[in-house]
């Protein structure tokens, strides 16, 4: 069985950011990953200083390619499937993981970089124009909806918030889907930020560059985007099956992390968006480099007095 420093479960950008720490820490690293990014349904990636307008592929396959560099780096294109807690050192962290291509490795350090699955409501449509003219972010898309109209279809009470920051991009519609109903302090919010109710049920949503936001009364509605707050869950049972605590945002489950990125099980560190309540490209590496940090520093004064 090869023995590794510290083993990372996910290889997207939260995933690399701490590898390429570690691995500039000369710890030995191996990374699992699916290839399976979170952000794949987007042609361009915004907002990233230093990488604005390039697409989500060059820029992963570029950090890739920097990360590999390193020989003390290890790449597998495979999934964690189990992992089990070992007894290792004076604090008793070691894991061994088992991947779905039945290889077994274990290492001091474990850290989860899984990220989220996206569960979008059940619109027809909606789905499919996922990244292209569906989105959640407005400051990764909004900028070049160039200011058309713009949707917000709610999922719930975290959609008044959306529904409030939309309008610096676009005239704003709400449309509250029977899902959510603004009382009258809020509709004077809405009010103040130029945000049109619309009542009527959302039956799908269609259009090939836009977003055409379809009316159970026949209506329909042309935007340059939609906006919707997805519900998020961990991409991987892992965290829950080593006991990991979660916590709960308006928008699903994340793996509860102190400052450091360490999880309530000792030895276990989390990043990127399976270890935020919400999060983007430029949030996960810097997650991950703080979380190569802190598991480096935690391997170097691992026993020490």
């Amino acid at each position: 069985m090869a023995t590794y420093d510290v083993i990372i479960i996910g290889g997207s950008y939260a995933g690399m950011a701490t590898a390429l720490q570690l691995a500039r820490g000369r710890r030995q690293v191996l990374v699992l990953d699916t290839g399976i990014r979170r952000n794949r349904f987007a042609t361009h990636s915004h907002g990233l200083l230093g990488q604005d307008g390039k697409s989500p592929e060059a820029i992963a396959s570029d950090a890739k390619a920097q990360l590999l560099n390193y020989p003390n780096v290890t790449w597998r294109e495979s999934a964690a499937l189990a992992v089990e807690k070992t007894a290792a050192g004076k604090t008793g962290s070691g894991f061994s993981v088992t991947t779905t291509d039945q290889q077994t490795f274990s290492a001091k350090r474990l850290v989860l970089a899984s990220g989220v699955r996206d569960q979008l409501p059940a619109i027809p449509g909606l789905q499919d124009r996922w990244g292209k003219s569906v989105f959640h972010c407005p400051y990764c898309h909004g900028y070049e909806l160039n200011q058309g109209q713009l949707g917000v279809l709610a999922v719930g009470d975290v959609s008044l918030h959306q529904a409030l920051l939309i309008p610096d991009w676009g005239p704003t519609t709400l449309f509250t889907n029977h899902c959510f109903t603004p009382d009258d302090a809020q509709q004077k919010q809405l009010a103040a930020r130029g945000v049109r109710i619309e009542t009527e049920a959302v039956s799908e949503i269609d259009g090939e560059h836009n977003a055409v936001v379809k009316l159970v009364n026949g209506r329909l509605i042309k935007l340059a985007g939609l906006f919707v707050a997805p519900l998020t869950t961990p991409a991987s049972p892992i965290a829950q099956e080593l006991g990991c605590e979660l916590a709960e945002s308006p928008m699903g489950f994340y793996v509860k992390t102190d400052e450091f990125k360490q999880t309530t099980v000792p030895g276990v560190f989390a990043c990127g968006d399976l270890a935020r309540p919400a999060g983007s490209v430029t949030f996960a590496i810097g997650d991950g480099a703080l979380a190569g940090f802190a598991v480096h520093k935690s391997l170097i004064f691992e026993g020490v007095v």
